[in-house]
């Protein structure tokens, strides 16, 4: 399951979006004469993806996670700044009473507009239960759940069948924390399943306002909010997913903070528009270059280490990002449990060592694919591959295709294009535990591993690991997984990325998680 959790947020920019005339153009219509609530404290922002679902237990992006955590309430939320951190949200306490049992209490007085009254245990029970229920991929940010019990109004046990260290910075703070109504999503939905753009209770700071497809979003401030009130009345949302389009629209003026392109960031950098923060923050996407260990052009493990050898990843990372980004030593990022403080092939490779395996195999002349999105970061990177791998007598054929196209190809479940699959470079993205990074086991074979890698050692380990609290035997765990597929040869870790982000001073006080990601709800407007 992590294999699917790992990959689904990439399937994010599948979908048309705003325009750029002399401004930003939702749906034909000037951005400045879309009709708008009553003027107050605005804040604007841009968003590489157009919505499908709000649902938390059903979201389909990482861009609605942010929404979402403007309208629920959760278990606990994570703390902007440059560290990994999380404090209590709806609960005034969370413990682990054993490898198996966390036990919640609620604060009292957290309510559901629409009249559907306060947060229970109930609701928890519910919210996590539904998921499991309905068996979507969010599943697997459960972990091995089993059930929620309720010990009165606002008191429950998580209930877990194995131990689940994950929880605490996967589970609780994303997500499938969030809280929602049992009674009206039952009345929404029937049987509790998905209530996509039509979320039918809140219970956070903000409330869904207005929303148009492909134009807009608008949030408004929750009037049933108790809690700590958040900075801006209005929070305004254009589904901007060309980032070239989305800088454009910043230096316009239409929109106070945005994500910028890795190959922009320099120049952001040496001359800002006016008044603008340029921040450049460590990503947890994970990029690699892997290999279909059942292709038979590269069932021979020589082969597979020649390409691995042949690869410069430093020029590969240079050429993509601008000499923005760091070279990966595996498939975690640093600053999370795991990080392995260097790759067992040295990032520059070896063109001799890459021979020497070539000539071992008895190969010459060999053609092969690779495949790749064609958003830009991916792309690039395969032309430069290419062109090192013809050093060593490799001809590659680049296949860059769209997304919606690329992110099926290994799934046996889309056909049989997997069986053509040679090469192929995935940009996966990842939360801030080790577990999240880790997609190659048997079970995931013919979905999200393409690789098509199999380890019994890999899998012993990867269950392990999720039940291991001390961090430092933890992280040996995930080192030794992290050594077993790059010796197998099917894959060439390449970058974490960047996050650059950019934000107008004048008007708003940004706050992100570590890896840049907008915690709008802790933004502030700097005349507050």
């Amino acid at each position: 399951m992590e294999g699917l959790i790992n990959n689904i947020n990439r399937r994010t920019l599948l979908k048309g979006g705003a325009a750029l005339g002399g401004g930003i153009v939702a749906g034909g219509m000037p951005l400045s004469q879309v009709i708008w609530a009553a003027e107050g404290k605005v804040l604007k922002v841009a968003i590489e993806a157009n919505f499908v679902s709000l649902d938390p237990g059903f979201y389909t992006t990482s861009y609605e996670v942010d929404v979402i955590n403007c309208l629920y309430s959760k278990l606990t939320h994570f703390k902007p700044g440059s560290e990994w951190r999380w404090d209590l949200d709806a609960t005034e306490k969370l413990d682990q009473v054993d490898p198996t049992h966390i036990r919640f209490r609620l604060k009292k007085g957290i309510k559901f507009t629409g009249g559907y009254g306060e947060m229970t245990a109930k609701d928890v029970k519910f919210s996590f239960e539904r998921i499991v229920k309905h068996n979507y991929w969010t599943t697997g940010e459960l972990g091995p759940l089993d059930h929620v019990e309720i010990e009165d109004d606002h008191t429950g046990v998580i209930v877990y069948k194995t131990p689940f260290v994950p929880a605490w910075y996967v589970s609780f703070p994303y997500a499938t924390g969030h809280i929602v109504s049992e009674q009206a999503v039952m009345k929404a939905t029937k049987d509790g399943g998905n209530f996509g753009m039509n979320p039918p209770a809140f219970s956070g700071p903000y409330v869904l306002a207005e929303w148009k497809q492909n134009q807009y979003t608008l949030l408004t401030r929750n009037p049933d909010w108790s809690g700590p009130k958040p900075g801006f009345d209005e929070i305004r949302i254009i589904p901007i997913i060309d980032i070239k389009t989305a800088e454009r629209a910043y230096q316009a003026g239409d929109i106070d903070f945005a994500t910028i392109g890795p190959d922009s960031l320099a120049t952001f950098k040496s001359n800002p528009p006016p008044d603008t923060k340029v921040e450049a923050h460590p990503s947890l996407h994970y990029l690699w270059l892997g290999m279909n260990m059942d292709n038979p052009q590269l069932k021979d493990i020589n082969v597979r280490k020649a390409i691995q050898w042949a690869i410069n990843v430093p020029q590969v990372v240079d050429t993509a990002y601008g000499g923005q980004a760091n070279v990966a030593t595996g498939t975690i990022p640093p600053g999370i449990i795991g990080h392995r403080e260097k790759a067992l092939i040295p990032p520059e490779g070896d063109l001799a060592k890459a021979k020497e395996f070539l000539d071992k195999a008895g190969v010459r002349d060999l053609q092969l694919t690779l495949d790749c999105d064609n958003i830009g970061i991916a792309s690039i990177m395969a032309q430069t591959i290419q062109a090192q791998l013809s050093q060593i007598g490799i001809t590659v054929q680049v296949n860059a295709q769209d997304p919606a196209s690329f992110w099926t190809i290994g799934q046996e479940s889309a056909g049989d294009r997997w069986k053509n699959l040679q090469l192929f470079i995935r940009n996966d993205n990842g939360l801030p535990d080790p577990f999240y990074f880790m997609g190659s086991t048997s079970d995931q074979v013919g979905i999200w591993n393409w690789e098509r890698f199999r380890s019994d050692r890999y899998d012993e380990l990867n269950a392990k690991a999720k039940g291991v609290e001390d961090p430092n035997e933890r992280a040996k765990l995930y080192y030794e997984m992290q050594d077993l597929v790059e010796e197998s040869g099917a894959y060439r870790f390449l970058t974490h990325g960047v996050t650059p982000v950019v934000y107008r001073t004048t008007k708003i006080q940004a706050a992100t998680r570590p890896d840049g990601i907008p915690l709008y709800v802790d933004f502030k407007p700097t005349s507050a």
